[in-house]
């Protein structure tokens, strides 16, 4: 892993501006991104086009280009990973998160299974890649930015993968009929199979769609993929406040074992696990992790985000899935939200219910509704609650695989 301070100044990279040290923490002072994510600042403006499409690629590709020159991978580009330094409409798009970057010479044949299931590349699947990988991953980023929806998909982790291995690229359903040759040419050349064969970072930056004065059309794209790319885009965090509220509701038979875990690491007593008590825990488990693994996992497992893992978090994050799906711990779970007994969540109790997890505006109220509410009611049932649960959700994958 390498920090922030190896990679020189850049226009699209997320600066740090100084570390301060007190008797707890260290301080890292960045760039304020105040402009929101990428795929947020898209679907807020409501339309774009190929031209727009071509200049947020450029950007994203640019940080590729001045990684691999100075030896660095970044290993995990996706779209939550760049954000806009302000609200203006000609802000740069910033770079962050090098949590999994490595520095990588010439040759060098890595073996790590790490980043995130959409974006990773075959080769890092087979477990033999360089810095080719990168580039894979803006050109599913680009593929995204065209149609609204990711080349590869699946509902589980192992179905994504499947289906990066077999390589079956769709450029015959909307909307790609109607976009230009030049765009699919590029996203062909940077999704080769064979790394060998797939386009440089340099070379992406001077084929004739991505140049500044190139052939990308300004003919706005259409309005449907912005709806795709909304829908593939919202986080489901009712699924994650859900997950806790089982697994507080666990009995104690059935998650001794976990309890033990957790008292083993919890080395100094306190109630939590702090990074370094994982790290250190994680191998007298029997469970060998790199440290990149390891902060993934931690990052997945804080859901308040303060930085520590408490009890019921580790529970949550570690209990099998299986747990999950007995009806009983289900209904327990619908019964949290749904608070006047109706047999609906409503958004009202929705937000009541996420407020609690600082997760409770307007905005992820709709996208939640949105995406679990299938018959479209204005409101989620229990059968609607369930398919939520018992569907597959890769966000976060790979980097935390057992070896």
């Amino acid at each position: 892993m390498i920090s922030k301070t190896s990679v020189v100044k850049s226009r699209n990279i997320v600066e740090l501006k100084g570390a301060y040290e007190d008797r707890h923490s260290v301080n890292l002072i960045m760039d304020l991104c105040a402009g929101g994510e990428l795929f947020d600042r898209i679907i807020t403006k409501g339309h774009y086009s190929e031209r727009e499409a071509a200049n947020l690629c450029r950007q994203i590709v640019m940080v590729v280009h001045n990684c691999h020159s100075m030896g660095v991978m970044h290993r995990d580009l996706k779209p939550e990973n760049f954000l806009f330094l302000s609200k203006d409409e000609d802000s740069p798009l910033k770079a962050t998160d090098f949590g999994l970057s490595v520095f990588i010479k010439p040759g060098d044949v890595l073996k790590d299974l790490v980043g995130s299931a959409y974006y990773v590349a075959p080769e890092v699947l087979r477990r033999r890649y360089g810095s080719e990988a990168d580039i894979w991953s803006a050109g599913v980023i680009l593929y995204i930015l065209l149609s609204g929806v990711p080349p590869f998909y699946g509902e589980t982790e192992q179905s994504i993968f499947d289906s990066i291995l077999r390589g079956n690229i769709d450029f015959s359903s909307d909307p790609w009929p109607s976009v230009s040759s030049s765009a699919k040419d590029l996203v062909r050349k940077m999704l080769r199979d064979d790394p060998k064969e797939r386009l440089s970072a340099f070379e992406v930056l001077n084929h004739p769609w991505m140049r500044e004065d190139g052939d990308a059309s300004d003919k706005p794209l259409d309005v449907a993929v912005l709806t795709r790319m909304k829908q593939f885009r919202a986080m489901n965090k009712l699924k994650k406040v859900a997950l806790k509220v089982i697994a507080e509701n666990l009995s104690e038979e059935e998650i001794i074992g976990l309890k033990e875990m957790f008292k083993s690491m919890d080395t100094d007593n306190s109630g939590t696990i702090t990074f370094e008590e994982l790290k250190a825990g994680l191998p007298k488990l029997g469970t060998k992790l790199s440290e990149s693994e390891v902060r993934q996992l931690m990052e997945a497992a804080d859901v308040d985000g303060n930085g520590t893992i408490d009890y019921i978090e580790f529970i949550t994050a570690t209990m099998h899935m299986n747990r999950m799906e007995r009806e009983e711990h289900l209904y327990t779970a619908f019964q949290y939200f749904d608070k006047d007994n109706s047999g609906y969540i409503t958004m009202e109790e929705l937000e009541q219910a996420l407020r609690k997890y600082n997760m409770g505006d307007e905005k992820t109220i709709k996208e939640i509704i949105a995406e679990v509410d299938t018959d479209m009611d204005g409101r989620i049932n229990y059968d609607e609650f369930v398919a939520m649960m018992r569907k597959g959700n890769p966000e976060l994958v790979g980097n935390r695989r057992r070896k």
